[in-house]
C-alpha cells in the first residue's frame, strides 16, 4: 500500500517527531510505500493566497505534489500535537491548499457548493495521532473532543475516508521515558493493525 505520512510540529526533537519516525520506519519495514512530509522542516507554506481556492486554479509545484500524493494514498497517517482544540497553523494550511475540491472532494449535482459533498479520495484508512498537555478526563469535561470532529467528520468523512482511527497520547510535559517509549510502541502498533503487513 501506498502510505502517505504528514507531521505537522515544529520541534525535530518532539515526542510528534519520535512518533512519525517510528510510524515510517514500521509501515516500511511491513513492505508498504512511505511518502513523508514533515510540514514544518520543508517549510510548507499555510496561508491560501488568493485565486488559489478555486477549482481548476495554478497551484505551485510544491502544492500539487502534495495534492496528486493525497489522492493516490492508499492510506494516510496525521501526526500533530493539540494546540488550542486543533491542529497547529502549518497543518490547518496544508488542508485548506491540499484538500481541494475536485480531488478530495466533489458537490453533488448541480450542486456549487452549498450543500452535499461526495468523498473522492482513494484512501479507506486514516490513523490520527495526537499529543496533549491536558489530562484527558479534564479535556473531554471542559473541551470535548474538537480534534475528533475536526478529522472523522469535516475532513476525513467529508471527502469519503470512513475509517478514521485516533489515539491522543497525554499528558507528555510530564511524561516519562519508559512512558514515552510505550507511546512509541502503542503508536506503531496502531498503524500496524490500521494498515497491516505486505503479503
Amino acid at each position: 500500500m501506498n502510505i502517505l505520512v504528514i507531521l505537522g510540529h515544529p520541534n525535530p526533537d518532539s515526542l510528534n517527531a519520535g512518533i512519525a519516525q517510528v510510524v515510517c520506519e514500521s509501515l516500511a519495514q511491513a513492505g508498504h510505500e512511505v511518502i513523508y512530509h514533515d510540514l514544518c522542516a520543508e517549510g510548507f507554506d499555510p496561508a491560501l493566497p488568493s485565486g488559489e481556492e478555486g477549482r481548476g486554479a495554478a497551484l505551485p509545484p510544491q502544492v500539487a505534489e502534495h495534492v496528486r500524493e493525497l489522492t493516490q494514498a492508499d492510506g494516510i497517517v496525521v501526526i500533530h500535537p493539540n494546540w488550542w482544540g486543533k491542529p497547529p497553523a502549518v497543518l490547518c494550511g496544508w488542508v485548506d491548499r491540499v484538500f481541494r475540491v475536485g480531488e478530495a472532494y466533489e458537490f453533488v449535482g448541480e450542486d456549487g457548493g452549498e450543500g452535499v459533498p461526495k468523498g473522492l479520495l482513494k484512501a479507506t484508512t486514516a490513523v490520527v495521532l495526537n499529543t496533549s498537555n491536558t489530562y484527558p478526563d479534564r479535556e473531554a469535561e471542559a473541551f470535548g473532543d474538537p480534534l475528533e470532529r475536526f478529522w472523522k467528520d469535516c475532513v476525513f468523512g467529508l471527502c469519503g475516508v470512513e475509517d478514521v482511527r485516533r489515539r491522543t497520547f497525554s499528558v507528555v510535559c510530564v511524561s516519562t521515558p519508559e512512558q514515552r517509549e510505550a507511546w512509541l510502541d502503542e503508536a506503531r502498533a496502531l498503524v500496524l493493525g490500521a494498515f497491516g503487513q505486505v503479503e
